[in-house]
């Protein structure tokens, strides 16, 4: 996980030039079965929303834990424009976006949210304008 997240970072890296970014790696976390270039499809996904979210000068924090003998969680949070209620409960959806018109197809966080579902895990957002947002991903450690 920690290398998906870091690899993702890395492709990333010219977008970042001027976001603060903070991992909080969890160093007992165990490796987990799963599709490596699909989970990290979802760390792009939403590393990526984080970034036009928080513009210059902002900052994104990656944290991950062991829950318990058989979960992990990844979160990633930013401080960017967040989102209000009626946003927050559709960006799952396909199509939906909140970008311009040739900006976005409206499928990355739907695809995100079936390649958590397809590991069995979940994914949860929070978010309040002008605070940022938050997604935690919870995965198996064994589908």
């Amino acid at each position: 996980v920690h290398e998906g997240i870091d690899s993702t970072l890395a492709l990333l890296s010219s977008e970042l030039k001027n976001i603060k970014v903070k991992k909080n790696y969890d160093t007992q976390l165990p490796k987990i079965f799963c599709y490596p270039s699909e989970l990290n499809q979802v760390f792009m996904n939403i590393i990526s929303n984080a970034i036009q979210a928080v513009k210059e000068n902002g900052e994104i924090t990656i944290s991950t834990k062991r829950l318990d003998e058989e979960n992990i969680q990844i979160s990633i949070r930013d401080n960017g424009v967040g989102m209000p209620n009626d946003v927050r409960d559709k960006i799952f959806d396909p199509f939906f976006t909140t970008k311009e018109i040739d900006q976005g197809t409206g499928l990355g966080m739907s695809i995100t949210y079936g390649i958590v579902k397809k590991h069995k895990g979940d994914i949860l957002v929070n978010s309040e304008p002008q605070k940022g947002s938050e997604f935690i991903i919870t995965l198996p450690i064994h589908l």
